[in-house]
């Protein structure tokens, strides 16, 4: 017995079957478009996570800039404050 309850010599004849059906080129073809897909899904896939990781990396400085601006506003409101006029 072999995967399933499928035979090799069963999995042989489904493969003969297959390629008498459709013939090598049009199999070729297909094999070569189902490649094409799976590394265009993958591509984009990666392409997502660059931009999620870049957009993590754009907001952490942003919240790194915001107390050293906030801070900065603060000194330069509390000066003005002091001055006599």
């Amino acid at each position: 017995m072999g995967l399933g309850g499928i035979s090799i010599w069963q999995l042989l004849i489904i493969l003969v079957i297959v390629l008498l059906l459709f013939g090598t080129k049009k199999l070729k073809g297909i094999g070569s478009d189902l490649g094409g897909a799976v590394k265009g899904f993958k591509d984009s896939m990666s392409d997502e996570d660059k931009a999620k990781a870049e957009q993590a990396d754009t907001q952490e400085k942003v919240a790194e800039e915001a107390p050293a601006a906030a801070t900065t506003e603060t000194a330069e409101e509390s000066q003005k404050q002091e001055t006599p006029k």
